[in-house]
């Protein structure tokens, strides 16, 4: 890809970031974890060991941004949920990486691709409520 291309999709994405509501943030982060796990497919076919290394931490890493993310205080039992498939996807990663794996990384595309199919079909209702109760919530602990 040339620089130019490059340069735009960086400045596109920090743009989407700039305005974005935490929704969006949410579903930008996950479309950053899959476009790296396809591109660390592409590298383990070619034998790029080092591309692969660095596109699997980078989805790992954006993995344990997610889990970060998760609110405890507004849904504990899916939390967990998450949580917990945030862990199994990171290990999994671990080990595809270690064996050189496609289809553990097909396997947590395929777990990632099913949580943001479910968190992109959120209504803007539903959203609009969420940041309502996380504003009531700070101002409380405030």
């Amino acid at each position: 890809m040339s620089y130019g291309i490059k340069a735009y999709r960086s400045v596109g994405v920090k743009d989407d970031l700039a305005v974005a509501d935490p929704h969006r943030v949410i579903q930008l982060l996950m479309q950053g974890a899959l476009e790296n796990l396809a591109k660390a497919k592409g590298f383990i076919e070619r034998k790029d060991f080092a591309g692969k290394s660095a596109t699997l931490s980078k989805s790992m890493a954006i993995i344990n941004a997610l889990q970060g993310s998760l609110d405890f205080d507004g849904g504990k039992e899916v939390a967990d949920n998450l949580a917990a498939l945030y862990d199994f996807m990171v290990n999994h990663l671990i080990l595809a990486s270690r064996e050189n794996s496609l289809q553990k990384i097909d396997d947590v595309m395929g777990i990632l691709l099913t949580i943001k199919s479910a968190w992109d079909q959120i209504p803007v209702a539903d959203r609009e409520r969420g940041y309502q109760l996380q504003a009531a919530r700070a101002q409380g602990a405030a």
